[in-house]
């Protein structure tokens, strides 16, 4: 059995529907920015989202979407990707081998409370809760980037504990 599979059999039913729920949701965010139905995502997003980025700044291309600074012409996010952790849901995509990105959204009660964007950037997520050394007693990794076609690319590296 892997570190994953444990982790999906120490969860209760409840917490297994809220990931399916927040995948949906976050989902239906990048189809309403896909078709510039910007109501829609105003909607998934708390008033006060708190926003993290790490990339190249001119790269910062989702929030400029969601605050209407540039709009999805300029930059299109084509997820490859889509895992969710607890209450948080990750996107993954990749254009060739110049652009790579992640996405992490954090939601409560439905509502996208935290976005972290990351542009260029190797990313791994690791189990930082008491429950998560409990239940894994060697590997914390719950999730890491894996873009193909950019294996050969150097890029800088993160840890995001969650």
């Amino acid at each position: 059995m892997s570190a994953k599979d444990a982790v999906v059999l120490a969860m209760p039913v409840s917490d297994l529907n809220a990931e399916m729920q927040n995948k949906a949701i976050v989902d239906a965010l990048y189809k309403g920015l896909s078709n510039g139905e910007m109501e829609t995502v105003a909607r998934f997003i708390a008033s006060d989202l708190e926003w993290w980025f790490h990339g190249p700044p001119k790269c910062q291309h989702m929030m400029r979407m969601l605050t209407g600074e540039s709009s999805q012409t300029k930059f299109r996010f084509e997820p490859r990707n889509i895992e969710a952790i607890g209450d948080c849901v990750i996107m993954e995509g990749w254009e060739g081998a110049q652009v790579y990105w992640v996405h992490v959204w954090t939601l409560k009660d439905g509502v996208i409370t935290q976005f972290r964007e990351y542009f260029n950037t190797w990313l791994t997520v690791t189990d930082i809760s008491p429950r998560g050394w409990k239940i894994r007693l060697e590997n914390h990794t719950l999730w890491q980037s894996h873009p193909r076609d950019l294996f050969n690319r150097s890029l800088p590296g993160l840890v995001l504990g969650i």
